[in-house]
């Protein structure tokens, strides 16, 4: 169950990093009600536990206001507002106004979130709520667990109706197309009707050399080539002239060769041993 736990996770992972942009290292905003989950269930260090989740290194976030609203619950929340002030601070816009947890996420949000956050919470209602929104993520804990929510239809129809976009051509496009037909054509259009064959046929060549059309297909011959230099016999060497003798006979004129005569040391050795 773990495995394939961990697959559906790195599933859901790859689907926001490719269709809305998501980069490592991911960024999480926890709220109260996580922060305090993860102290309960002894979740930590809680950046590790959310990198094996998602698959990558991560970085936690709170906000001023967060902070806030677990000062204002009492010693209960002590430690998660410990824990809390510790974090990173997302850029919150509530400074001399300070709005609930939810309120300041929903804001930090936005419409489709464009800081790409990792929600974070233990809030079923607010989870409900931003699950409309666009290339969201959330996140919530079950015991000592984590879970990444799967991908709503919403966010599904999202992507689907984006590449649907991308496939058609768009108005300024559609625009600018129209612009380059109507400049080709005053190029190649004439100003006055011709009268003659001749001049049809000669408008008709400027009109195929502005479009960079050719009257006849050409065809590349292929040219004489020499032989094989490998299949090629090796030239033969000239034999060298025969020297003629004094009678110029041709024939007589073979060298003779000088024998030498071999003695035997043997029979000298044998008639010195009988003396």
């Amino acid at each position: 169950m773990r495995v394939k736990k961990q697959k559906r996770h790195r599933k859901t992972v790859r689907f926001y990093t490719a269709c809305f942009g998501f980069r490592e290292p991911f960024k999480v905003l926890c709220d109260g009600t996580f922060i305090h989950h993860l102290l309960i269930h002894q979740l930590l260090p809680a950046d590790q536990f959310l990198s094996n989740l998602l698959g990558g290194p991560t970085k936690l976030f709170a906000s001023h206001c967060i902070v806030a609203e677990l000062k204002s619950l009492g010693d209960t929340y002590s430690d998660a507002l410990r824990a809390a002030r510790e974090l990173p601070m997302a850029r919150c816009e509530h400074v001399g106004h300070r709005k609930s947890g939810s309120g300041c996420i929903q804001d930090i949000i936005g419409e489709n979130n464009s800081e790409h956050f990792f929600l974070a919470t233990q809030d079923v209602e607010l989870r409900t709520e931003l699950r409309e929104i666009p290339g969201l993520p959330l996140i919530y804990g079950l015991r000592n667990a984590l879970f990444l929510e799967p991908p709503s239809t919403s966010n599904r129809q999202y992507v689907k109706s984006n590449e649907e976009e991308r496939l058609h051509v768009t108005e300024l496009e559609c625009k600018m197309l129209n612009k380059q037909s109507r400049r080709n054509l005053s190029v190649i259009q004439p100003a006055e009707e011709p009268s003659d064959v001749s001049e049809v046929l000669k408008q008709d060549k400027t009109k195929k050399a502005l479009l960079g059309v050719a009257d006849k297909v050409r065809f590349k011959r292929n040219k004489a080539k020499g032989p094989n230099p490998l299949s090629v016999k090796k030239k033969s060497r000239a034999c060298p002239p025969v020297p003629q003798n004094q009678g110029g006979e041709a024939g007589e004129a073979v060298k003779k060769r000088n024998r030498k005569r071999k003695r035997s040391h043997k029979k000298s050795n044998a008639g010195e041993s009988n003396s």
